[in-house]
Protein backbone atom coordinates (compact mmCIF):
# COMPACT_ATOMS: atom_id res chain seq x y z
CA UNK A 1 0.00 0.00 0.00
CA UNK A 2 1.54 3.35 -1.06
CA UNK A 3 2.06 6.15 1.42
CA UNK A 4 -0.95 8.46 1.42
CA UNK A 5 -0.93 12.14 2.32
CA UNK A 6 -3.77 14.40 3.39
CA UNK A 7 -6.99 14.60 1.37
CA UNK A 8 -6.78 17.09 -1.50
CA UNK A 9 -8.89 20.25 -1.31
CA UNK A 10 -11.16 22.12 -3.69
CA UNK A 11 -8.66 24.66 -5.04
CA UNK A 12 -5.94 22.09 -5.76
CA UNK A 13 -8.36 19.75 -7.49
CA UNK A 14 -9.89 22.60 -9.52
CA UNK A 15 -6.48 23.77 -10.75
CA UNK A 16 -5.50 20.21 -11.69
CA UNK A 17 -8.75 19.74 -13.61
CA UNK A 18 -8.30 23.10 -15.39
CA UNK A 19 -4.79 22.08 -16.49
CA UNK A 20 -6.14 18.77 -17.82
CA UNK A 21 -9.03 20.50 -19.59
CA UNK A 22 -6.58 22.90 -21.27
CA UNK A 23 -4.43 19.98 -22.44
CA UNK A 24 -7.34 17.85 -23.68
CA UNK A 25 -9.07 20.71 -25.46
CA UNK A 26 -5.80 22.07 -26.86
CA UNK A 27 -5.08 18.74 -28.55
CA UNK A 28 -8.70 18.49 -29.75
CA UNK A 29 -8.52 22.04 -31.16
CA UNK A 30 -5.29 21.29 -33.01
CA UNK A 31 -6.75 18.12 -34.54
CA UNK A 32 -10.05 19.84 -35.38
CA UNK A 33 -8.37 22.79 -37.09
CA UNK A 34 -6.10 20.48 -39.08
CA UNK A 35 -9.00 18.32 -40.26
CA UNK A 36 -11.16 21.39 -40.89
CA UNK A 37 -8.52 22.91 -43.14
CA UNK A 38 -8.17 19.62 -45.01
CA UNK A 39 -11.93 19.34 -45.50
CA UNK A 40 -12.16 22.94 -46.73
CA UNK A 41 -9.60 22.22 -49.46
CA UNK A 42 -11.50 19.16 -50.70
CA UNK A 43 -14.83 20.99 -51.38
CA UNK A 44 -16.96 18.11 -50.08
CA UNK A 45 -20.78 18.12 -50.13
CA UNK A 46 -22.48 19.65 -47.09
CA UNK A 47 -23.82 16.27 -45.90
CA UNK A 48 -20.31 14.80 -45.77
CA UNK A 49 -19.00 17.84 -43.89
CA UNK A 50 -21.83 17.40 -41.38
CA UNK A 51 -21.01 13.71 -40.98
CA UNK A 52 -17.32 14.53 -40.46
CA UNK A 53 -18.26 17.11 -37.81
CA UNK A 54 -20.44 14.53 -36.02
CA UNK A 55 -17.65 11.94 -36.10
CA UNK A 56 -15.17 14.50 -34.76
CA UNK A 57 -17.57 15.45 -31.97
CA UNK A 58 -17.91 11.80 -30.97
CA UNK A 59 -14.11 11.38 -31.16
CA UNK A 60 -13.72 14.35 -28.81
CA UNK A 61 -16.06 12.74 -26.26
CA UNK A 62 -14.17 9.44 -26.46
CA UNK A 63 -10.82 11.27 -26.21
CA UNK A 64 -12.04 13.16 -23.14
CA UNK A 65 -13.34 10.09 -21.29
CA UNK A 66 -10.37 7.98 -22.42
CA UNK A 67 -7.84 10.57 -21.23
CA UNK A 68 -9.14 10.63 -17.65
CA UNK A 69 -9.96 6.90 -17.49
CA UNK A 70 -6.50 5.96 -18.78
CA UNK A 71 -4.56 8.10 -16.33
CA UNK A 72 -6.78 7.37 -13.31
CA UNK A 73 -6.60 3.61 -13.96
CA UNK A 74 -2.85 3.42 -14.60
CA UNK A 75 -0.95 5.88 -12.40
CA UNK A 76 -3.86 7.48 -10.55
CA UNK A 77 -2.64 10.86 -11.78
CA UNK A 78 -3.47 12.88 -14.85
CA UNK A 79 -0.77 15.34 -15.95
CA UNK A 80 -2.69 18.10 -14.11
CA UNK A 81 -2.83 15.94 -10.98
CA UNK A 82 0.92 15.35 -11.25
CA UNK A 83 1.62 19.08 -11.43
CA UNK A 84 -0.56 19.68 -8.35
CA UNK A 85 0.89 16.60 -6.59
CA UNK A 86 -2.41 14.77 -6.05
CA UNK A 87 -3.53 11.22 -6.85
CA UNK A 88 -6.89 9.45 -7.25
CA UNK A 89 -7.00 6.17 -5.34
CA UNK A 90 -9.48 3.40 -4.68
CA UNK A 91 -11.06 4.28 -1.35
CA UNK A 92 -10.75 0.73 0.01
CA UNK A 93 -7.40 -0.72 -1.06
CA UNK A 94 -5.68 2.62 -1.77
CA UNK A 95 -4.54 1.37 -5.21
CA UNK A 96 -5.30 2.46 -8.77
CA UNK A 97 -8.81 2.28 -10.17
CA UNK A 98 -10.01 -0.22 -12.70
CA UNK A 99 -10.75 1.33 -16.13
CA UNK A 100 -14.54 0.96 -15.82
CA UNK A 101 -14.57 2.64 -12.39
CA UNK A 102 -12.35 5.39 -13.76
CA UNK A 103 -14.84 5.99 -16.59
CA UNK A 104 -17.70 5.93 -14.05
CA UNK A 105 -15.83 8.52 -12.00
CA UNK A 106 -15.59 10.79 -15.03
CA UNK A 107 -19.33 10.41 -15.60
CA UNK A 108 -19.73 11.42 -11.97
CA UNK A 109 -17.70 14.58 -12.65
CA UNK A 110 -20.22 15.53 -15.34
CA UNK A 111 -23.18 14.81 -13.05
CA UNK A 112 -21.58 16.71 -10.17
CA UNK A 113 -21.14 19.83 -12.28
CA UNK A 114 -24.68 19.97 -13.71
CA UNK A 115 -26.58 21.47 -10.76
CA UNK A 116 -24.34 24.54 -10.33
CA UNK A 117 -21.41 22.38 -9.19
CA UNK A 118 -23.38 21.20 -6.14
CA UNK A 119 -21.96 17.70 -6.48
CA UNK A 120 -18.45 19.13 -6.28
CA UNK A 121 -19.10 21.57 -3.47
CA UNK A 122 -20.29 18.78 -1.16
CA UNK A 123 -16.60 18.09 -0.56
CA UNK A 124 -16.53 21.15 1.69
CA UNK A 125 -18.65 19.26 4.26
CA UNK A 126 -17.06 15.82 3.88
CA UNK A 127 -14.30 14.71 6.26
CA UNK A 128 -12.39 13.05 3.36
CA UNK A 129 -13.17 15.86 0.86
CA UNK A 130 -15.17 13.54 -1.40
CA UNK A 131 -17.27 14.92 -4.25
CA UNK A 132 -20.17 13.16 -5.95
CA UNK A 133 -17.81 11.41 -8.39
CA UNK A 134 -15.72 10.11 -5.49
CA UNK A 135 -18.79 8.70 -3.78
CA UNK A 136 -20.05 7.05 -6.99
CA UNK A 137 -16.71 5.44 -7.82
CA UNK A 138 -15.65 4.92 -4.17
CA UNK A 139 -12.44 6.93 -4.55
CA UNK A 140 -10.39 9.41 -2.59
CA UNK A 141 -8.03 12.14 -3.79
CA UNK A 142 -4.90 12.64 -1.74
CA UNK A 143 -1.77 14.74 -1.83
CA UNK A 144 1.30 12.81 -2.96
CA UNK A 145 4.06 12.96 -0.34
CA UNK A 146 7.22 14.68 -1.54
CA UNK A 147 9.96 12.20 -2.43
CA UNK A 148 12.96 12.13 -0.12
CA UNK A 149 16.20 13.00 -1.99
CA UNK A 150 18.73 10.11 -1.97
CA UNK A 151 21.26 12.17 0.03
CA UNK A 152 18.76 12.56 2.91
CA UNK A 153 17.67 8.91 3.10
CA UNK A 154 18.75 6.96 6.11
CA UNK A 155 21.16 4.10 5.41
CA UNK A 156 19.65 0.66 5.82
CA UNK A 157 20.64 -1.36 8.85
CA UNK A 158 21.32 -4.50 6.77
CA UNK A 159 23.65 -2.60 4.42
CA UNK A 160 25.81 -1.22 7.26
CA UNK A 161 27.19 -4.58 8.34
Amino acid sequence: MPAVGAYAGLVTRTIAFALDAALVNGVALLVGVTIGLGVSILHLPKQIETAIAAVLGMAWVLWLVGYFAFFWSTTGQTPGDRVMRIRVLDGHNRGPLRPLRAALRFGGVLLASIPLFAGILVMLWDDRHRCLQDRLARTIVVYVPKPVPPAQRLPSVAGDA
